[in-house]
Formats: C-alpha cells, sequence, structure tokens
C-alpha cells in the first residue's frame, strides 16, 4: 500500500475462486447452483481482507476484482497491465509445498511484469527448524 501510495497507483486487489472439482466426476457441470453463493463468499472474504486494520489504505485508491479460475491464472492475467504484481506466501516448504502446489513460484515464472512475493508467517515444523522457503498459497 505503501508504494501505491508513493507513486500514485491503484491497487488493483485481486480474489480467485473456482468451483469445486473432482477428478473424475462427471456432475461438475451440475455444481452450477454453487456459483452465485461462491462468487458473494469470494467478495465477502476480499471485503474482509481489506477492512483488516492492519492494512494501512488511507491515500490509495483501491478496485476489489472477484475473478473465477486458478488463483495463478488470474493472478497472472491481472499483471497483464499492472506496473507490479504482489502475492502472498503461506510459508509451506519442503514436500508439504509441493503437494499443495504454489501460487507463488506460478506467478514467479509466469508474471508478464515485476512481481514481489511477500513471505507469511512460517507454520509447524517448518517454523521450528528454520524451514525451507516458503512458497505455497
Amino acid at each position: 500500500m505503501a508504494e501505491a501510495r508513493h507513486h500514485g497507483s491503484v491497487v488493483r486487489a485481486v480474489h480467485a475462486w473456482q468451483l469445486p472439482y473432482h477428478q473424475g466426476y462427471v456432475g461438475h457441470l451440475a455444481l452450477g447452483h454453487l456459483r452465485e453463493p461462491l462468487i458473494e463468499a469470494a467478495r465477502q472474504t476480499l471485503h474482509a481482507a481489506l477492512a483488516d486494520p492492519c492494512i494501512e489504505t488511507a491515500g490509495v485508491e483501491i478496485m476489489p476484482v472477484v475473478e473465477e479460475g486458478s488463483a495463478a491464472r488470474v493472478l497472472i492475467a491481472a499483471g497483464a497491465d499492472a506496473g507490479l504484481l504482489v502475492v502472498g506466501s503461506r510459508g509451506y516448504g519442503g514436500f508439504r509445498g509441493l503437494l499443495l502446489g504454489s501460487v507463488s513460484q506460478q506467478c514467479a515464472q509466469g508474471a508478464p511484469c515485476p512481481l514481489v512475493i511477500v513471505p507469511g508467517e512460517r507454520r509447524g515444523a517448518d517454523a521450528a527448524d528454520g524451514g525451507a522457503d516458503g512458497d505455497g498459497e
């Protein structure tokens, strides 16, 4: 936020969501009735995140954006006309991070603009022993 304030930039706060999908489940398309509740839940999640008192938003224009799709795909697309893409990292490292996938790693490989990855707090065993680099979102 401080960087956006300094440059007079608009912040697009992007929240991605997608319908649940289970490989081999033929009825995936039948889950369409969940679309509106999921969109509303995504909007509420984004609104709550932006209302966090730890985030200093004064003097920054924020444009909330809720998009359907995988987090990495949505964020990379959002970076197409951005000056900077900022993503978080949950701090999962090692094998657990591989199992969960890595939005920040996918963004690092595909971002069309400069990227900043903000590390999150370390959790579990990774926190106790200094942990591997966190890269799971």
